[in-house]
């Protein structure tokens, strides 16, 4: 046993967590006032009638908001004319954990995934990984949408009526709030055994949660189940 795996009683056990729950609270007060700031945040115009490519063919941006009054969308990175193995393992990560969009849909918001790729390879992808969330390409507006920024991205929308808004937007480590799998692991005696992690000498560290074996790790459940990655036009 590692010995930095202390054993106490349940008391004593009892009296750090407590400690530690003061912490932990204070992290969510603090996260609730950074939320209120963030909904108070400027927000900037973008073009409304900017083209994307869905399942039926090209679509504005106000289209994709399908009738509601917000839109988040997720800028999908793509590797044109590379398989499936070689496509983004973050992005994987990430778009694959958002799934039940209904109780978005109750607050008046869609989610969609806005592709840097071209429509009918990527989708291929997600039809491969099995999402179900709304899909369509960027490409022809990146410029406009993303604006130079990260390589990834999650925005924030508003309508107000035929004009389009953004009201927020991250990348980098401001996209796991798409995920639950860090939040667990965090709770975790090991934590996600990441080299940055600051975790006791000795404890695992491990290779790239999102990629294994030289695919996003999310792919091979698929491929186990008889699913086809092949991308390849009319094949």
């Amino acid at each position: 046993m590692n010995t930095a795996h202390r054993i106490t009683d349940r008391a004593a056990y009892q009296a750090e967590l407590d400690a530690l729950r003061i912490r932990e609270k204070a992290h969510t007060h603090e996260g609730d006032a950074i939320a209120a700031a963030r909904r108070r945040l400027p927000m900037v115009e973008v073009d409304a009638a900017a083209k994307l490519i869905g399942p039926d063919g090209p679509v504005t941006l106000l289209e994709t908001f399908e009738g509601r009054r917000q839109l988040i969308a997720y800028y999908q990175m793509w590797h044109t004319g590379h398989p499936a193995a070689e496509q983004c393992e973050g992005c994987t990560f990430f778009n694959s954990q958002v799934r039940e969009l209904s109780y978005l849909h109750v607050r008046d918001i869609t989610y969609a995934t806005f592709c840097q790729g071209p429509y009918e390879e990527s989708v291929r992808y997600r039809d491969f990984m099995g999402w179900d969330v709304p899909w369509y390409s960027a490409a022809e507006s990146i410029d406009v949408l993303m604006a130079g920024r990260g390589r990834f991205m999650l925005a924030c929308y508003l309508r107000q009526g035929d004009r389009v808004f953004e009201t927020y937007w991250t990348t980098g480590r401001g996209v796991e709030v798409m995920d639950q799998t860090y939040g667990l692991l965090d709770r975790t005696v090991y934590g996600r055994q990441e080299p940055w992690e600051d975790s006791p000498a000795g404890w695992p560290r491990a290779d790239n949660i999102a990629r294994t074996n030289g695919r996003p790790t999310a792919q091979w459940p698929r491929l186990e189940a008889g699913r086809s990655d092949d991308l390849a036009s009319g094949r």
